[in-house]
């Protein structure tokens, strides 16, 4: 198993845990808090900290799942290729040839081309 494979694991467990997350919440306060009789004035059972911890694990996955897009880009198998430009390498040889230029029609030297009078 390669290292990309490994993170892309990840990144799609990191995905998956980070929605489960969103849709625990609710944007207008209630979410998981409400369903526990926190939606009054009286907090019971520290459903202010459930609100908290939701609010942190939301932060934490987003800012994780980030890092591991960045992070696998670096374990992309290129499959051994130079990223340096053959351009700019005056040693570097072409495997395929260039291709020949057509020739060009024989010139005649008339002076009978109609002149572009479109204009």
């Amino acid at each position: 198993m390669s290292t990309f494979t490994i993170f892309l694991a990840l990144i799609v467990v990191v995905a998956f845990l980070l929605i489960v997350v969103i849709m625990v919440q609710n944007p207008k306060g209630g979410g998981l808090s409400s369903s526990f009789g926190g939606g009054g004035t009286q907090q019971l059972g520290g459903v202010k900290k459930t609100t908290d911890f939701l609010d942190k694990s939301t932060w934490t996955l987003a800012t994780l799942l980030l890092v591991l897009i960045l992070v696998s880009n670096v374990a992309i198998n290129r499959g051994g290729e130079s990223l340096d430009s053959k351009a700019l390498d005056p040693n570097a040889t072409t495997t395929q040839p260039l291709p020949q230029a057509a020739p060009l029609p024989a010139a005649t030297n008339n002076d009978t081309t109609p002149a572009n009078d479109s204009l």
